[in-house]
């Protein structure tokens, strides 16, 4: 069939009142964010736990003013992490390495945070360091349904005694009405050696994965991000075999995970450094529903890792690295040993 002139000139029309209709719809960025807080401890020497180093008397001569400092800098850098982007600082961020909830409550009543009227989930965990995970959520964009800690039961194959570590923390709440569930770790370090710890960490990766399980048992469309400081890189066993993250979305299946990470740490590109290396053991791996195209709900965008000049060691044998807070047996003035992740959701404006 052959087109008319006017047939021509009617989808011609056409076609350029949808696009002129695709160009006119507006988006809404928002930012989920994890950071490591590199040992936010309060000032008290608390009896149950090992934090005597951080104590005014200590050996780290942790003192008000140098927790004070501590607290400004880090609610400095969650004020900023995808702020340029999202005009926001995150609406939902994951946190750790956090003593307990007094530290949290200073760390959101700082100047730099206050005005974003963060909430908070926190619980203590049995970590001999004392040190937590927790959830900052903006009250005004997140709404919590509920909130659960998933013990990690970990015993020593020597001495078959329980190895006490951080929780997993899962959130599940209303993103300006989208149900999202949030997973947040800190999985067992690499103290003693990579191989030797191993089987702490796959034991935790096989934690995350029957409770991502379970969430899809209820929903198999669930939208779940699991973050947190996995102390394995993207392609390490307990992430890309036991989570099976993938680092391609189109081979994401249903119930299944992308890995926005793995490519960024194929470019050699890391969250923190040691050695002379650079690992990205900070990780934000998102649920196979927030892929689709369909942007009348949140969808993810892109992730990133937030590393501005000011965040790096100005100068030194560690120049370029994260500028931690206490190096060399004293506060630096730094930040922490991570650089905080990140990823935006979008949305199309109602």
């Amino acid at each position: 069939m052959m087109l008319t002139k006017y047939m021509f000139t009617g989808c011609f029309l056409l076609c350029s009142s949808f696009l002129l209709a695709q160009k006119k719809k507006e988006y809404k960025i928002t930012t989920v964010a994890f950071y490591n807080l590199e040992n936010l401890f309060d000032t008290e020497n608390d009896p149950i736990t090992f934090d005597d180093d951080r104590t005014p008397d200590g050996k780290d001569h942790w003192t008000k003013a140098v927790y004070s400092d501590k607290i400004k800098n880090m609610a400095k850098v969650i004020s900023q992490v995808g702020a340029d982007v999202a005009g926001n600082s995150p609406a939902i961020i994951g946190i750790a390495e956090v003593e307990n909830r007094k530290v949290v409550e200073d760390l959101v009543n700082d100047p730099s945070l206050l005005s974003k009227a963060y909430g908070i989930i926190q619980f203590d965990s049995p970590d001999r360091r004392g040190i937590d995970v927790g959830l900052l959520y903006q009250k005004a964009l997140f709404r919590p349904k509920n909130s659960k800690i998933y013990p990690l039961m970990l015993y020593n194959h020597t001495t078959n005694k329980r190895v006490y570590t951080r929780d997993q923390l899962v959130v599940s709440g209303y993103l300006d009405g989208d149900l999202i569930h949030i997973i947040v770790n800190h999985w067992p370090s690499r103290r003693g050696g990579e191989a030797r710890s191993r089987y702490k960490r796959n034991k935790a990766a096989i934690l995350n994965t029957k409770i991502i399980d379970s969430l899809f048992a209820i929903d198999p469309y669930a939208k779940i991000i699991t973050m947190g400081d996995f102390n394995d890189d993207p392609h390490s066993p307990s992430v890309r075999k036991i989570l099976a993250a993938q680092s391609d979305k189109d081979k994401v299946r249903l119930k299944g995970l992308y890995n926005p990470m793995a490519k960024l740490s194929k470019k050699g590109i890391g969250s923190l450094a040691w050695a002379d290396r650079w690992s990205l053991f900070d990780q934000i791996i998102i649920s196979k529903s927030l892929l689709h195209n369909d942007y009348t709900s949140y969808r993810y965008y892109k992730a990133g890792i937030y590393n501005p000049e000011y965040l790096s060691t100005p100068k030194g044998k560690y120049k370029g690295y994260p500028f931690r807070s206490f190096s060399n047996g004293s506060y630096t003035g730094g930040y922490s040993d991570h650089y905080p992740v990140y990823l935006y959701l979008i949305t199309q404006k109602k």
